[in-house]
């Protein structure tokens, strides 16, 4: 019996293999200091689980709304609406099981076969991924690195629109590279999105998770607004990456097509964590709070031993939980020629486990510098300088 052609087009969240690696490494007694996964090892604050708990004791257990519970999606149009300048409804949301299928969504939604979309590469491989299962065309768009971290190279992006391009997709505060749009570069991509006619997904997952300066939705533009669908997940800011909970905030038209592809989907979010998404947006706010400091205090911890090994440059960036250092120095003085030896040799050798530029998208014509992924969120700071100090150790050797 043959499987479905298009299962051959889908790829995957490379990022969860370099776990396994890890744990097999790690199971034949091996010390490993996992930096490879951008999961969350802290715990989710208090007041959101105990909602959770009284939600199911209330029997909340039950089918609810596809869209998602009206509470739910009127304390998501408030917050979300007011930290962004928008003027949202329970209308413009749809709630889902996570940030990621948002992303399924909006291809299916707007994507036919052939069109085009333009996504981040290096970035997050589902994009990448979900274009090419639905049957579009994913269009790589580059960053080019500068004294400050990395920023998209507009001439190459504007440069690739055809007339089949329909979307683009806009990873500000960017995973895997932590970049930042400077004003001038979210305006010049509402500008390219307003004069070829096509939709935004606005991935705005790390928003909300920054330690300096304050973040701009390409939705809150002029123009933007009626072309744009912003990705929102609980996950990061109020550590809930197991809860399985996000949004999605679209034009009203298209948010009634996000909720009947959710009732063929999955029917519903998950009724009793939706109350604790409630009790996140409207309650006692300490514990996401303290959430970002710690992760601010390994920002700095990570930044600190990477920035002081031979080999390695990188820049500290303002917001995600990602270190995305130039590992080129560092391979050449290790003798090493290819980044999944330097990866393999690390982990066996240091016990340090890391993702790689190869996990996040093809290398494009001209890549000429090698560089690694560094997620800082899933180890206590003693832990990020123990691993760290003993591959800077291993690099110098």
């Amino acid at each position: 019996m043959a499987l479905a052609k298009r299962i051959s087009r889908l790829g995957t969240e490379t990022a969860f293999a370099v776990s396994l690696a890890a744990a097999a490494w790690g199971a034949q007694g091996h010390r490993i200091y996992p930096f490879h996964l951008g999961d969350i090892d802290l715990a989710t604050p208090a007041n959101i689980t105990a909602a959770m708990e009284r939600a199911i004791a209330d029997g909340k257990t039950g089918y609810c709304p596809g869209a998602g519970i009206a509470p739910l999606r009127e304390a998501l149009a408030a917050d979300i609406g007011g930290r962004r300048g928008l003027e949202l409804s329970a209308d413009n949301i749809t709630v889902h099981p996570g940030g990621k299928p948002v992303i399924t969504k909006f291809v299916q939604a707007l994507i036919e076969f052939g069109d085009e979309v333009l996504y981040p590469n290096p970035g997050y491989p589902i994009y990448e991924s979900q274009i090419e299962f639905i049957g579009g065309k994913p269009l790589p768009y580059h960053y080019v690195p500068t004294d400050t971290g990395f920023a998209i190279d507009l001439d190459h992006l504007r440069s690739m629109i055809t007339p089949q391009t329909k979307a683009i997709v806009y990873n500000n505060l960017q995973n895997p590279i932590s970049a930042e749009s400077t004003p001038e570069e979210m305006a010049a991509i509402a500008q390219i999105a307003i004069e070829h006619d096509l939709w935004v997904l606005a991935d705005e997952a790390y928003f909300e998770m920054r330690y300096a300066g304050e973040s701009t939705s390409i939705a809150s533009l002029p123009g933007m607004a009626e072309r744009t669908v912003i990705l929102y997940t609980f996950s990061k800011k109020y550590a809930m990456t197991g809860w399985r909970l996000g949004a999605a905030v679209a034009p009203i038209e298209l948010s009634s097509v996000f909720s009947k592809l959710n009732t063929n989907n999955e029917s519903c979010t998950t009724h009793f964590i939706q109350w604790a998404g409630i009790e996140a947006l409207t309650g006692d706010p300490s514990g996401a709070e303290e959430i970002r400091r710690t992760l601010q205090g390994r920002r700095d911890a990570a930044y600190e031993m990477l920035s002081q090994t031979a080999g390695f440059s990188l820049s500290r960036p303002n917001a995600t939980f990602y270190l995305f250092p130039d590992v080129t120095e560092a391979m050449a003085r290790k003798g090493i020629a290819t980044l999944p030896e330097f990866a393999e040799r690390a982990l066996k050798e240091t016990g340090v486990s890391f993702c790689t530029r190869l996990h996040f998208g093809t290398p494009q014509p001209g890549e000429d510098r090698m560089y690694a992924r560094f997620a800082y969120s899933g180890l206590p700071e003693e832990d990020i300088r123990e691993g760290l100090g003993i591959l800077k150790q291993w690099v110098e050797a």
